[in-house]
This record gives C-alpha cells, structure tokens and sequence, in this order.
C-alpha cells in the first residue's frame, strides 16, 4: 500500500538546525510532485516548501533563506533543511506526494507527520 513517512523530526534550540527526510513506498516518487506543510496548535495548517518533479522549489516567505527543500530521486527521499530555528518553527510537520497518472489524475497522499520543537 502506498505510504509516505517521515523522520527526523525532534526538540532543538532557537538558532540550531534540523533536517526532515520523506521517504515513499509504493508511490511512482519520479511522478510526483512533493511538498511540506506544518501545523502548529491553534493554526491552520500552512505550505511551507514544494519541489516538483521537475527540481522547481518553492518557499513561504516565513522560511525562505533559512529552509532548503530537495530531493533524491534515486532514493525516494525528499528533504528539509532547516537552519536559524526559531519558537515559532514549532509545529507538526507533514509531506504530501502528488502522483500524476496519465488518464487518471492526480493521486494525493499524506504523511502521519513528524513533529518538530524549537526551545530553549
């Protein structure tokens, strides 16, 4: 069954770094379109980086200069650096797979989340 999972999430110090990996089984990871989102307590969920198929990042703005999204196709992996790590990076993070299938759409496939916690 298809499956996306996340690790590296964990507890760090305002200014430290942490990367997240996004793993998928049983999902065509060439074919697919990756993002991160984040949801902090009391917040809507937000998009915080995507990378299509193609290598195309983008970046909120909240994040942009301090988080790197990429990928490894050879792995199946995509990844988030983040760097300068502030309270306000506390939140759950979560990777979604978009797997475009010619005639039939796209396929829309969700992490359980990784949660990440910047404090002192």
């Amino acid at each position: 069954q298809e499956q996306v999972v996340e690790s590296g999430g964990g507890v760090v110090q305002p200014g430290g770094s942490l990367r997240l990996s996004c793993t998928v089984i049983a999902i065509l990871f060439e074919r697919s379109d990756m993002a991160w989102y984040r949801q902090a307590p009391g917040k809507q969920r937000e998009l915080v980086a995507s990378v299509t198929r193609d290598g195309t990042t983008r970046y909120a703005g909240a994040v942009k200069g301090r988080f790197t999204i990429s990928r490894d196709n050879a792995k199946d992996t995509m990844y988030l650096q983040m760097t300068n790590l502030t309270p306000e990076d506390t939140a759950i993070y979560t990777c979604k797979a978009n797997e475009n299938n010619p005639g039939m759409g796209t396929l829309e496939f969700w992490g359980q989340g990784t949660q990440v916690t910047v404090s002192s």
